[in-house]
């Protein structure tokens, strides 16, 4: 999956891309970003998460299985020691 940053975060600029994986089972999303690549320069491995409020990407109803219908299109980031 690819997501790209709309404003900095720490020492990477706006529109650096990031890079992860989506799990979609469950009533909310778990997204999780494991390389980041700022402009201009190599891919750099980090450990991140995407998050909203309490800490949720609740699914909507209408989600199909393996899919996940958000009511927003954009999410906090937030750099994490490990997944849990």
């Amino acid at each position: 999956m690819e997501s790209m940053l709309n404003s900095p975060l720490g020492p990477f600029p706006s529109v650096s891309r990031l890079y992860g994986r989506v799990w979609t089972g469950g009533p909310q999303a778990v997204i999780r970003y494991y390389e980041v690549q700022p402009p201009e320069r190599e891919p750099i491995p980090i450990c991140a998460v995407a998050r909203l409020g309490l800490g949720q990407l609740r699914k909507k109803p209408e989600s199909k299985p393996g899919t996940a219908i958000l009511e927003f299109s954009s999410a906090a980031i937030y750099i994490v020691n490990a997944f849990r």
